[in-house]
């Protein structure tokens, strides 16, 4: 029944935005414990990809791959995109800056989205969605200056800051390709071999920098390896694209908006991390500015 697939479809929206809280928790464990980290999404996305093809060899009875020249170009550019690069921004930023806030950075991507699909002409920019990217880049520039919204255009944000907002750009981009992908592969397809791609890049370059004693690995490591690849890439990452190929990408972004509610809760049950107000209100801002973006009462 549609209404039951929709509301399975939902489910599964809201279930992935948890976890990607919880990617937040375990990035900034790894990050912290490990001078080079790189191996650890390595791990994560092998992991992933072999969870991935198990469960296409249990239900489909093979493992679905690209076809065409323009498949496996689709899955290059999820694999650069959503995991290397994003992987570099993600664990090398968490060594700068808390979990929470870093979540709180990343909730700017539906307006990113909501931009780019303008910038390319697939949306139209209504009054109401400007308003909502000014309210959320106000927001977003509170929470990258940890509390002072003038802080970036006064070239008085860190490192870490800016690999976050990598991490932005980097996640706009696969939203986009993803759509494409799903146009011909599965989620489950797509995901898969990006994930696969993505651990060979991560991993020669791991293996090019060094110092990956893995025997020196905490639990605390190896448990933050295991939710990221089964709970954070595996599950969510498929559950996304069906997202996305289900209600489109603006509004599958939309959900995005519980990461960072996800990511700060954890944080602060977990890593026992505590906000100032002001970043909490640029948070709710982001938030705030995110909903009237993505919101509209047009119909498709």
């Amino acid at each position: 029944m549609p209404q039951r697939a929709g509301s399975i479809t939902y489910f599964k929206l809201i279930a992935t935005m948890f976890m990607w809280g919880g990617t937040w928790i375990a990035g900034r464990v790894v990050a912290q414990e490990l001078t080079a980290p790189l191996a650890v999404p390595a791990f994560r996305f092998l992991l992933a990809g072999l969870v991935l093809a198990g469960v296409a060899l249990a239900s489909e009875g093979r493992i679905p791959r690209p076809r065409t020249g323009s498949e496996w170009g689709i899955v290059t550019g999820l694999a650069v995109t959503g995991i290397f690069i994003y992987a570099l921004c993600f664990f090398y930023g968490l060594k700068y800056i808390t979990a929470g806030r870093g979540a709180l950075v990343v909730a700017l991507n539906p307006v990113l989205v909501a931009l780019a699909a303008w910038f390319l002409g697939q949306e139209r920019m209504t009054p109401r969605k400007l308003a909502g990217v000014i309210v959320a880049l106000a927001g977003c520039l509170t929470v990258v200056g940890n509390g002072d919204p003038l802080a970036l255009l006064q070239g008085a944000v860190g490192t870490g800051e800016w690999l976050i907002l990598g991490c932005a750009l980097c996640w706009t981009a696969y939203t986009f390709i993803g759509r494409r992908a799903t146009k011909t592969l599965s989620p489950l397809a797509a995901t898969l071999w990006a994930s696969l791609l993505g651990a060979l890049l991560l991993g020669v370059t791991a293996l090019l920098q060094g110092g990956n004693e893995l025997a020196e690995w905490s639990w605390r490591v190896w448990t933050s390896v295991l939710f990221l690849a089964i709970g954070g890439t595996a599950l969510a990452f498929t559950w996304f694209a069906d997202g996305v190929k289900q209600l489109g990408a603006a509004r599958a972004s939309i959900f995005v908006n519980l990461v960072p509610v996800f990511a700060v809760l954890q944080a602060a049950v977990l890593l026992n991390e505590h906000l100032g107000l002001a970043v909490l209100a640029g948070g709710l801002l982001v938030i705030a500015g995110v909903w009237l973006t993505s919101y509209s009462k047009e119909t498709a």
